[in-house]
């Protein structure tokens, strides 16, 4: 199920208030945020260099989980505010780190992820890790609007952390990393979840109808 689709649902008048006007949707796949909004997708250009293929601007600039997949998210960021109009506002949605990959680096449910993502002050577990606040305060103009964690029936009693940092640990991982790849491959998604099980391996709950990430929401104020 589209992670876009299922975090409409949770929306409440903040978020739908913010949605108006012209839009720009970027990583939008098959899953438009809205009916009308401008498409962005591998077909239109390099999201981490958008600037070079949309020269207009916009009063929202909307993303769910498109900057994990950046080469950059700070760079990238940066390059999507551009297209942010004074008064408008930049929406971008990311997995959570602790829901998502559950201390677990590269990511066992999505290899092509770069960057994890959280909005806690502590140190991460992650070498990769970007603190979203860390990312708002890049944009030159921007008052953050919101940031709130999004785990709607997460079920967080079923979290496993393993966390060693021993090579015999990393190398483990690598192999439930493989594993779970040809699984999924052989289109025996049906055993991954006894796999997980069996051999202790995160489980990712966002197949199903749960949500594990983070919405960040900045303005570009006026002058």
């Amino acid at each position: 199920m589209n992670e876009a689709a299922k975090t409409r649902r949770q929306w409440s008048d903040l978020e739908r208030d913010i949605l108006r006007g012209d839009g720009i949707d970027i990583g939008c796949g098959l899953d438009l945020v809205l009916p009308g909004v401008r498409p962005f997708d591998v077909e239109h250009g390099d999201a981490n260099l958008i600037s070079r293929y949309v020269s207009t601007t916009f009063d929202f600039v909307f993303s769910a989980h498109c900057l994990e997949h950046m080469h950059d998210p700070r760079a990238a960021v940066l390059e999507w505010w551009t297209l942010v109009r004074p008064g408008g506002h930049l929406f971008f949605i990311v997995p959570d780190e602790d829901l998502y990959e559950q201390g677990m680096w590269p990511s066992l449910f999505n290899p092509d992820h770069k960057t994890t993502f959280t909005s806690l002050p502590r140190a991460s577990w992650s070498a990769v890790s970007v603190n979203v606040f860390e990312l708002a305060a890049l944009l030159p103009d921007g008052d953050v609007i919101d940031v709130r964690v999004h785990d709607h029936r997460y079920d967080r009693t079923r979290l496993r952390r393993r966390r060693s940092p021993r090579a015999w640990a990393r190398a483990v991982h690598r192999v439930r990393v493989r594993m779970i790849a040809v699984l999924r491959r052989l289109g025996i998604t049906a055993r991954l979840n006894w796999f997980a099980s069996v051999f202790r391996v995160p489980i990712d709950q966002t197949v199903g109808d749960a949500l594990a990430q983070i919405q960040v929401i900045v303005r570009r104020r006026t002058r």
